[in-house]
């Protein structure tokens, strides 16, 4: 190890051989999931690894993210040049390619929590190692594993003023907890080590996230191979994601908390609510052509429809992108504080934003002060802002700079002084976004790093046990996290939803993996602990598959992920199913009504032949309008089509490629049958582009001047392909 403590290296390999040296040849390895995996040391490692069998290692983490590479020869076309646009400066998590392409040697296991979703529907050996888990159970299971290892990327303090300390950043989540239980394993005999990785382009989070340098056995400091951060890119917000969000956006009470999810349903939703905000008058005009108040009442009971006055907190386990797009909207902004009796007082009106002498008296009230003041009490009310930071005690009274007065309450004098002298104007130290891990696009990492210090110290990175559970926890208990989140909108997607109310979120009824429950189980059982909470699950209601349009919303299904007693609010692009507490009739009509209407009639059948509902019920007239075409005209009636943009929040892809990507994707959905292939494959022998319309989109994926068979082949498809999306064919009929 390279200075004089033992700790820090700039070699890699030397920072391997001391966590051999400490732990020996069977490491069990616990990495954070997603962003925060500290890859030139994971690499070093595994390839150690692969180069002495004696070592056995097992790997326990979620979401091992890689750069996509395709599968056909037209999909590594598309990808190669725009994979290493994004990715061709981040090292690969080698054992995670190799985990991808089944080449992990026989002493390296990993075993994963979370799947990035779909990427290993068709691996045997990680839907064999998966490990099922809540993610507030994660770090119970990670010790039940036998972690020996911890090893986390971290944002060094030295550029922040904060030397001695490292920041967790986008991964506080689990690594706060762990860090303790781990020194307890240790004091109990097992050798164990803790591992930080230094990367300068990591954002700095202060708060919870900043922790002491020596929390850890080893660190990896090497500026000159620092790499930009896994980015992941925007994708595109269909008019069905758009008008998903825009539903979800109207059950949004102001002054209340937001937790929402990653994804294109995610960014529709947070897009939504900024237009709501900024422009509402075109928001608007879309809820009044819906008639969303008059046909789904919990809009009146539990929503608003008006900009966001008071602001929302944000409280959720993972902090999107789109949490710092309603920062800067001036959405994110109501605050909350650690201290329960406090934030009931700010919660009831009783204390605001603005500092005045009525604030004193209030906490004096709440006996939350004494009067005279006490040494105490003015460190509390400096650290809150009641107080200027100038305001000492000494003696048994404030000191001022050179004056000294009173603080007893009772004493008009000794008021007016305090009035005059000593209050302060805001409340400060507020929060504004818990969040327990970050991942998302390089603008984000970008915006992070320019926050200015005010804007920083809004966000606290956490754990996610004190975000995601009311339970105690070591930065606050249940009292304190019930008085925090106000009027809680829990909004997470699913994939499928049964009649009865059960939710299908991460895995099919063959018993494969998709991704996982993460966070999601927890989420949905807080909203039915909070008052005036709600758990909000959305859901495209169709899906294309083997050339089929199906229906997502099901009359049953062999797995589910949240039991139907924790039904509570669905929404489709349809509109809002309300179900909870009330009866399986009910909850059965108010999915069938939010289903796409070439499903409704069978869904209704199945219902009636179940005894769910009563047989002489009809559909009626105005529940029969749910199609494509519908959705696309209420998207459009704000007055300007681009207030429902694809990429409301910026994109990764240039113009070409967003038109070969949905030239691929029409591609792709045409091949999905035997048939299909051999219908496309005789019209793409026949597609020609004599016209040269395409040349720029052929010279993109390399198909400019073909060169045999297979690339003459490969041109024809992409012209086919671009000929397709050329001629518009959707019918809003499902496909036979």
């Amino acid at each position: 190890m390279a200075d004089e403590n033992g700790r820090r290296s700039n070699d890699v390999n030397a920072c391997v051989d001391e966590v051999i040296r400490r732990v020996g040849k069977n490491i069990t390895l616990g990495l954070p999931l997603g962003l925060g995996k500290p890859v030139r040391f994971v690499n070093a490692l595994y390839q150690r690894a692969v180069d002495d069998p004696e070592i056995e290692l097992h790997i326990v983490t979620a979401l091992s993210l890689l750069a996509p590479l395709g599968g056909s020869s037209l999909e590594k076309r598309f990808l190669e040049p725009f994979t290493e646009r994004l990715y061709g400066r981040i090292p690969e998590l080698a054992y995670a390619r190799a985990v991808s392409s089944n080449r992990l040697p026989a002493n390296v296991q990993v075993s994963e929590f979370f799947f990035k979703a779909g990427s290993y529907l068709n691996n045997q050996s990680q839907q064999r190692h998966y490990v099922c888990s809540n993610y507030t159970h994660a770090v119970r299971d990670l010790m039940a594993q036998g972690i020996n290892v911890v090893a986390q990327m971290v944002s060094p303090g030295e550029g922040e003023g904060r030397s001695g300390m490292v920041s967790l950043s986008c991964n506080p989540d689990l690594t706060l907890d762990l860090l303790p239980l781990m020194r307890e394993r240790e004091a109990h005999g097992t050798p164990v080590a803790l591992v930080a990785e230094t990367n300068r382009h990591l954002p700095w989070m202060d708060h919870h996230a900043a922790v002491e340098e020596a929390d850890f056995d080893v660190v990896f400091d090497h500026a000159a191979t620092d790499h930009p951060l896994f980015s992941a890119p925007e994708m595109a917000v269909s008019p069905e994601d758009h008008l998903i969000g825009f539903y979800a956006s109207s059950l949004l009470r102001d002054g209340g908390t937001l937790q929402v999810g990653i994804g294109s349903l995610g960014a529709a939703l947070v897009h939504s609510a900024i237009l709501r905000h900024q422009h509402n008058d075109a928001w608007r005009a879309v809820f009044d052509h819906l008639r969303v108040d008059e046909r789904f009442p919990v809009v009146e009971s539990d929503g608003g429809t008006g900009p966001f006055e008071r602001g929302l907190y944000g409280c959720s386990e993972m902090m999107v992108d789109g949490f710092l797009y309603l920062m800067q909207a001036g959405i994110l902004r109501r605050e909350v504080f650690d201290n329960a009796d406090l934030q009931t007082l700010i919660n009831q009106g009783d204390l605001t934003e603005a500092v005045s002498m009525a604030s004193l008296d209030v906490l004096r009230r709440e006996q939350l002060i004494d009067s005279p003041m006490r040494a105490r009490d003015v460190s509390w009310l400096v650290k809150l802002g009641i107080l200027k930071e100038t305001v000492a005690f000494k003696g048994g009274r404030l000191l001022i700079g050179e004056q000294s007065v009173d603080g007893d309450l009772d004493n008009p004098e000794a008021r007016e002084a305090i009035e005059t002298l000593a209050l302060g104007r805001r409340l400060k130290g507020g929060i504004a976004m818990h969040g327990g891990f970050y991942v998302g696009p390089e603008r984000f990492y970008q915006a992070l790093r320019d926050l200015s210090d005010e804007q920083r110290n809004q966000i606290c990175m956490t754990s996610v046990n004190y975000i995601n559970q009311l339970y105690d926890h070591r930065f606050g208990n249940q009292r304190l996290k019930a008085a925090q989140r106000v009027d809680s909108r829990f909004i997470n997607s699913a994939m499928m939803y049964t009649l009865n109310g059960a939710a299908v979120s991460d895995g099919l009824d063959d018993g494969r993996v998709v991704s996982g429950v993460g966070g999601q189980y927890n989420f949905v059982a807080m909203a039915h602990e909070l008052p005036g909470a709600r758990s909000i699950l959305t859901l495209r209601a169709t899906r294309h598959s083997a050339g089929k349009t199906l229906s997502n919303i099901v009359f049953n299904y062999g797995h589910c992920t949240i039991p139907r007693h924790l039904r509570d609010i669905v929404i489709t692009e349809y509109g809002i199913a309300d179900l909870r507490g009330q009866s399986d009739e009910q909850v059965y009509l108010r999915l069938i009504r939010i289903a796409d209407s070439r499903f409704q009639q069978d869904l209704l059948k199945q219902a009636q032949k179940a005894g769910k509902v009563d047989p002489a019920f009809r559909l009626p007239a105005d529940w029969c309008d749910n199609t494509p075409q519908a959705v696309r005209e209420a998207i459009s009636v704000g007055g300007d089509q681009e207030w429902f943009p694809a990429f409301p929040f910026g994109r990764d892809f240039t113009d070409e490629e967003l038109t070969l990507g949905k030239a691929l994707k029409t591609l792709k959905a045409a091949t999905a049958t035997r048939r299909g292939k051999l219908s496309t494959l005789w019209q793409a022998f026949r597609a020609r582009d004599d016209q040269g319309r395409y040349g720029s989109l052929l010279e993109r994926m390399g198909l400019g001047n073909p060169s045999g068979f297979r690339e003459k082949l490969d041109q024809r498809l992409v012209i086919h392909g671009l000929q397709l999306i050329d001629t518009p064919t959707d019918t809003g009929k499902p496909e036979a």
